[in-house]
């Protein structure tokens, strides 16, 4: 997983390998992904990420997976925007679109983040 340096607290800032901690043994403050963006920059391309699936593994790159993680696809992600004109007139602005997150398999934006999680606790071995 070279995209990805380890782990650091949010709040005092304390890092850590990756592991399967969420919160900083000293502080409780929550865990944060670091990701070595030189890497990134290096390695992802706009190609890249345009050939991949559709679905949120097309950013797999761009997640806190390694690359041959067994990846749980609950079929995710890739919902379509939906242009809300009279919201968009209401509000002001010349065009508006909402992400149309209903299409995902509980109709929930949470989605994405549980296919990741689950992927990452099978990674761990759980």
């Amino acid at each position: 997983m070279p995209n990805v340096k380890g782990l650091r607290c949010r709040e005092c800032g304390r890092e850590y390998p990756i592991e399967p901690e969420h919160v900083c043994e000293f502080c409780f403050g929550p865990l944060e992904v670091v990701y070595d963006y030189e890497f990134i920059a290096s390695a992802v391309s706009r190609e890249s990420i345009m050939a991949g699936p559709a679905s949120i593994w097309r950013y797999a790159e761009l997640l806190p997976v390694s690359a041959d993680a067994p990846r749980v696809d609950m079929g995710a992600g890739f919902t379509p925007l939906v242009e809300a004109k009279n919201l968009g007139k209401i509000l002001g602005l010349k065009k508006l679109y909402i992400k149309n997150d209903t299409q995902n398999p509980t109709f929930s934006f949470k989605d994405r983040v549980v296919s990741v999680a689950l992927t990452k606790a099978k990674e761990f071995g759980y």
